[in-house]
């Protein structure tokens, strides 16, 4: 039945952040979300670099990462489009894309954009007996809109909000009390991000903080008001330091570290009753493993790039997550272009264990940067 294969689909679309873990016991620790999609690294840069982003330097890509940096970017406006080919080792014919802009409207703030769609390529629905019912696409995007400030000559925060969709299987009632249909919800970012000039040993550098609590929203569901799931409300805290080795040569290294607002994995609680605001603040002391459980749901990125002359740059990274909390464990590795407000970049990812579904998955973006002739006053930091 029709249900039967909607609840495959919604098993794939957590299982594509999972990877196999080492035990069948491994699996009970494993965190799962409605919409896993709206975590999905859309850009090449970070997908390079081990999924780093909470404060990295700023450019289009922000809204996704972290809304406070767009404030900080230096161009007065910006574009950046993305496209991934998805699990090809298994299908051909899905794909993420991804597109993401902003402007500037004073020296000190900007607001920016941000569309997501992800294909899911065609499903055909089948009864009991095989018989093909009907053919279908699943799809699912998000709407976003950004807010950055700065409010200090070093400090800025940002918000935003988005609309997300989530179509698996369509309208569906299987006459039997079973109903499938699309979510429709909104969530909100917020984010803050520090940085600061240095001079290190005679070399300018730069040392940035972020920090971003992204998709705060309510529970939706697939089927009835009976069967709600947290989305995926994700704390974020990074770091970034950068240094230029000389006039030619810029090397930075970047750490991430993401943690699930939501319930910890335990059969034997139910979270049927839990809302939002209870379950993000119950999410940090609820693992049925104790305090080393929680550790273990922290999620790493670590992240290095180097840049010569700002045209050419070589990225690399690292992502970890527990063998005990889905096992997501695998290198990037990238390469970026810029010229004359043009700009390039690809990844590739490098799986650490065998049959990983995302193994050999490439992502690309293409970067525009335009600067306005016009003088924009800083009414913030008086320069």
């Amino acid at each position: 039945m029709q249900k039967i294969v909607f609840s495959g689909l919604v098993l794939l679309l957590c299982g594509i952040f999972q990877a196999q873990a080492q035990s069948k016991n491994d699996y009970l620790r494993t965190m799962t979300t409605a919409v896993p999609f709206l975590n999905i690294t859309p850009d090449a840069r970070a997908g390079g670099m081990g999924d780093v982003g909470a404060a990295t330097s700023p450019d289009a890509n922000a809204v996704y990462w972290n809304p406070a940096k767009l404030a900080f970017n230096k161009s007065d406006m910006g574009l950046a489009v993305s496209y991934n080919p998805w699990l090809r080792k298994l299908v051909n014919d899905m794909s993420l894309s991804y597109i993401s802009a902003y402007k500037k409207i004073r020296k000190e703030d900007a607001v920016g954009i941000s569309f997501k769609y992800f294909n899911l390529g065609q499903v055909t629905f089948t009864d009991n007996n095989g018989a093909v019912i009907r053919d279908f696409q699943p799809n699912e995007l998000a709407l976003g809109v950004h807010y950055s400030r700065i409010l200090s000559e070093h400090f800025s925060m940002g918000i935003g909000i988005k609309y997300f969709h989530s179509n698996l299987v369509g309208s569906y009632n299987a006459g039997s009390g079973s109903v499938a249909k699309a979510i429709n919800s909104v969530s909100a970012d917020i984010g803050a991000y520090y940085t600061r000039d240095l001079l290190v040993g005679g070399k300018n550098s730069n040392l940035a903080f972020g920090a971003v609590i992204t998709d705060i929203g309510p529970k939706v569901t697939y089927t009835d008001v009976d069967h709600k799931d947290f989305i995926p409300t994700n704390l974020r805290l990074g770091g970034t330091y950068t240094i230029e080795a000389d006039a030619f040569n810029k090397f930075c290294i970047s750490f991430d570290a993401n943690k699930y607002l939501v319930p910890s994995k335990d059969t034997s609680k139910n979270n049927t009753d839990m809302g939002m605001l209870a379950g993000m603040f119950t999410s940090f002391a609820d693992s049925p493993d104790g305090f080393k459980g929680e550790l273990r749901e922290i999620i790493l990125c670590m992240g290095a790039e180097y840049w010569y002359n700002d045209l050419f740059a070589v990225r690399g990274g690292y992502h970890y997550e527990n063998p005990a909390n889905g096992n997501r464990r695998y290198a990037n590795v990238g390469v970026g272009l810029r010229y004359n407000g043009f700009g390039l970049d690809m990844a590739y990812l490098i799986p650490i264990q065998q049959s990983n579904p995302l193994a050999e998955t490439l992502r690309f973006t293409l970067h525009f940067d335009f600067k306005s002739k016009k003088v924009i006053e800083d009414t913030v930091t008086g320069s």
